[in-house]
Protein backbone atom coordinates (compact mmCIF):
# COMPACT_ATOMS: atom_id res chain seq x y z
CA UNK A 1 0.00 0.00 0.00
CA UNK A 2 1.37 3.30 -0.92
CA UNK A 3 0.81 6.39 1.71
CA UNK A 4 0.43 9.60 -0.11
CA UNK A 5 2.42 12.09 1.57
CA UNK A 6 0.72 16.08 1.27
CA UNK A 7 1.36 19.39 1.38
CA UNK A 8 0.26 19.39 4.92
CA UNK A 9 2.45 16.63 5.74
CA UNK A 10 5.75 18.33 4.58
CA UNK A 11 4.52 21.68 6.13
CA UNK A 12 4.77 19.43 9.18
CA UNK A 13 7.97 17.90 8.67
CA UNK A 14 9.61 21.18 8.56
CA UNK A 15 8.66 22.75 11.57
CA UNK A 16 9.74 20.25 13.22
CA UNK A 17 12.82 20.01 11.62
CA UNK A 18 13.07 23.90 12.59
CA UNK A 19 12.39 23.09 15.96
CA UNK A 20 15.24 20.38 16.23
CA UNK A 21 17.79 22.64 14.41
CA UNK A 22 16.92 25.47 17.35
CA UNK A 23 17.66 23.28 19.91
CA UNK A 24 20.76 22.24 18.73
CA UNK A 25 21.80 25.67 17.43
CA UNK A 26 21.02 26.88 21.07
CA UNK A 27 22.96 23.87 22.99
CA UNK A 28 25.76 24.88 21.00
CA UNK A 29 25.59 28.49 21.73
CA UNK A 30 25.62 27.58 25.38
CA UNK A 31 28.44 25.13 25.16
CA UNK A 32 30.61 27.89 23.62
CA UNK A 33 29.75 30.59 26.08
CA UNK A 34 30.92 28.56 28.80
CA UNK A 35 34.13 27.86 27.15
CA UNK A 36 34.76 31.13 26.65
CA UNK A 37 34.78 32.22 30.34
CA UNK A 38 36.60 29.90 32.18
CA UNK A 39 35.94 29.16 35.60
CA UNK A 40 39.74 29.40 36.03
CA UNK A 41 41.78 32.79 35.34
CA UNK A 42 45.79 32.63 35.09
CA UNK A 43 47.65 35.07 37.30
CA UNK A 44 48.24 37.57 34.27
CA UNK A 45 44.26 37.57 33.84
CA UNK A 46 43.78 38.80 37.30
CA UNK A 47 45.99 41.11 37.17
CA UNK A 48 44.64 42.77 34.05
CA UNK A 49 40.93 42.11 35.15
CA UNK A 50 41.31 43.60 38.61
CA UNK A 51 44.13 45.95 37.64
CA UNK A 52 45.85 45.07 40.77
CA UNK A 53 50.02 43.92 40.80
CA UNK A 54 51.20 40.61 40.71
CA UNK A 55 52.06 40.97 44.59
CA UNK A 56 48.62 41.52 45.37
CA UNK A 57 47.60 38.30 43.64
CA UNK A 58 50.00 36.83 45.51
CA UNK A 59 48.41 37.80 49.01
CA UNK A 60 45.22 36.82 47.74
CA UNK A 61 47.03 33.40 47.47
CA UNK A 62 48.87 33.63 50.45
CA UNK A 63 45.75 34.58 52.87
CA UNK A 64 43.66 32.08 51.00
CA UNK A 65 40.80 34.39 49.93
CA UNK A 66 40.80 32.59 46.85
CA UNK A 67 40.99 29.12 45.24
CA UNK A 68 43.98 28.48 43.22
CA UNK A 69 45.42 25.58 41.66
CA UNK A 70 49.45 25.44 40.13
CA UNK A 71 49.71 23.70 36.93
CA UNK A 72 53.54 23.36 35.53
CA UNK A 73 54.58 26.55 37.54
CA UNK A 74 51.86 28.52 36.93
CA UNK A 75 48.79 29.73 39.20
CA UNK A 76 45.03 29.37 38.43
CA UNK A 77 42.61 31.33 40.20
CA UNK A 78 38.80 30.60 40.58
CA UNK A 79 36.78 33.22 38.92
CA UNK A 80 33.75 32.84 41.09
CA UNK A 81 35.38 33.12 43.89
CA UNK A 82 37.29 36.59 42.75
CA UNK A 83 33.96 37.80 42.22
CA UNK A 84 32.48 37.02 45.21
CA UNK A 85 35.32 38.75 46.80
CA UNK A 86 34.74 42.07 45.25
CA UNK A 87 31.45 42.09 45.75
CA UNK A 88 31.56 41.61 49.07
CA UNK A 89 34.09 44.59 49.93
CA UNK A 90 31.22 47.27 49.83
CA UNK A 91 29.17 45.50 52.38
CA UNK A 92 31.99 45.95 55.21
Amino acid sequence: MEEIITKEDLRQFGLQLLDKMRIIVQETTHAQTELAQPEWLKSKAVKKLLDISAGSVQNLRVTQKVRFKKVLGSYYYNKEDLQKLFNDEPNK
